[in-house]
């Protein structure tokens, strides 16, 4: 038997941390102490002129919030739901209003997409893809992810951001397990954290790589009557998204510095050898490419990706592709529920109670006046950050409201803002609630919520500057600015 000290050294050489039973109850009580503190003393702040009664509580409630986020005294779906209780018992929202940001639509799509890519799994499609990826990439860890990385990057941009970081992470889990990449590791937490990242930078590449480039357009047309289209928007933002992914993949990468020694084990003769697809494979395929094609197509049936994605769900078990029992043991309930859950009610709080206004407010008048440039990313810096905190959808509905009718009179072309909002708000690199493909990646447990703080911190900055660079360039030579 190993000893422990021998195992200790052996965790240590792989860059794996070592985790014990958790923080004691001592400690436990400490956080929650120091986040119900720090509460009290933004609290006690005198309310700034502008802001509410009911903002000035809710950010109260934000500060303490996020010493839980980053500290995790209690599981972080246990955070959220104090975030939950803290906004129903401190008056800032109404009890119902809170509950249902939980069974919120994009709760359900959230919840589809890992349901039908467990199924994906459970027939062996994932480890199909998985092994196709292999035979181009070799085995080493970093080449594996750089190049999946940017594939399912790229192909965010039509397929949509959470189902290309959903299926991605089933593809390399198998892998990872047999490579004795364990959780907690800094290859482990790398190789989690890049591949949401890299497909959340994808999704700005179209108008149906994400639902805010859609509600960009949408309130752009709505306002001034332009309308941009399919082609238009990746003319404007493809060329982003492909400069975007490998740039955040780095920061992921420098941030952690992964083993580059590790390597996944080598596709086997059998595994080399070219299997026809299973009846249980095919079906799995047909139900994956109704539900893809359902994306495709919402303009034209009109029902929300959550219904599309429940349906195929529901097809699935209809054919016999996975028994229920063994699909409700594998789902993440409680990381779909809860922590996104939690983060959309936080998001509509934060709307109704007038504290994000407050805080578009106090920017608004910095970059007001100062060129396309200015406008461009500090709108843009300050949605990429808000965004963190409410769906990245309704972060863009709050400011281009405003944004729009700024650009037209300072003699902006308004299509600016409009792809900014849209394009930075592909990343929501802070907080594990910022976005599905965070939240999908943070359900397999192979990294803490401070963990993808720390990436974020350096990785949000590193794509500020490349849409800075493609606006001073790219959209120089096609003539948008």
């Amino acid at each position: 038997m190993q000893k422990a000290g021998e195992l200790a050294v052996e965790k240590a050489e792989h860059g794996i941390e070592i985790q014990g039973p958790g923080p004691t109850l001592q400690r436990k009580l400490f956080l929650l102490g120091l986040a119900l503190l720090v509460g009290v003393l933004v609290y006690m702040i005198p309310t700034p002129e502008g802001l509410s009664a009911k903002g000035h509580m809710y950010l109260s409630l934000l500060a303490g919030l996020l010493v839980l986020f980053l500290t995790e005294p209690i599981p972080l779906p246990m955070v959220m739901a104090t975030s939950g209780l803290g906004l129903i018992i401190l008056g800032i929202d109404d009890v119902k209003t809170v509950w249902a940001g939980y069974a919120n639509p994009v709760v359900f799509f959230v919840l589809g997409c890992l349901m039908v890519a467990i199924i994906a799994e459970t027939v062996g499609l994932t480890d199909r893809l998985g092994n196709l990826i292999l035979r181009y990439t070799g085995t080493n860890v970093v080449r594996f992810s750089f190049i999946s990385c940017m594939g399912l990057g790229l192909a965010s941009a039509i397929m949509h951001d959470i189902a290309a970081a959903t299926i991605g992470i089933m593809a390399m889990l198998p892998l990872m397990k047999a490579a004795g990449i364990h959780p907690g590791s800094r290859t482990g937490i790398f190789l989690m954290i890049a591949l949401p990242f890299s497909c959340s930078a994808g999704g700005m590449g179209t108008l149906v790589g994400g639902g805010r480039n859609m509600v960009s357009a949408a309130f752009l047309k709505d306002i001034t009557g332009i309308e941009i289209s399919f082609i238009d928007w990746a003319i404007y933002a493809y060329p982003a998204a492909m400069l975007a992914i490998p740039a955040v993949w780095l920061a992921v990468f420098l941030v952690f510095r992964p083993d580059r020694t590790i390597h996944f084990k080598p596709l086997t003769e059998e595994q080399l050898a070219k299997k026809p697809f299973t009846a249980k494979e095919i079906k799995a395929l047909a139900v994956v490419a109704l539900v893809f094609g359902g994306f495709f197509t919402k303009n034209w049936h009109g029902m929300d990706y959550s219904i599309v994605v429940i349906t195929g769900v529901i097809l699935m078990l209809v054919l016999d592709l996975i028994p229920w029992k063994q699909l409700e043991e594998k789902t993440e309930w409680a990381v779909c529920f809860m922590v996104f859950g939690g983060g959309i009610a936080l998001g509509t709080a934060m709307g109704s109670s007038g504290a994000a206004e407050y805080l578009a407010a106090q920017l608004f008048p910095l970059v007001e006046g100062k060129g396309w440039l200015v406008l461009f990313v500090g709108l843009g810096f300050f949605a990429a950050v808000l965004t963190n905190l409410m769906a990245n959808v309704a972060a863009a509905a709050l400011i281009l409201p405003i944004a729009i009718p700024m650009a037209q009179m300072s003699g902006i072309n308004p299509v600016i803002v409009a792809m900014a909002l849209g394009m930075y708000t592909s990343f929501a690199y802070l907080l594990v609630i910022g976005c599905p493909p965070n939240v999908v990646a943070y359900s397999f447990n192979y990294f803490k919520a401070s963990d993808l703080m720390k990436a974020g911190i350096v990785a949000l900055p590193v794509g500020v500057i490349i849409m800075a660079i493609i606006g001073m360039t790219w959209w120089k030579i096609i003539g948008l600015v």
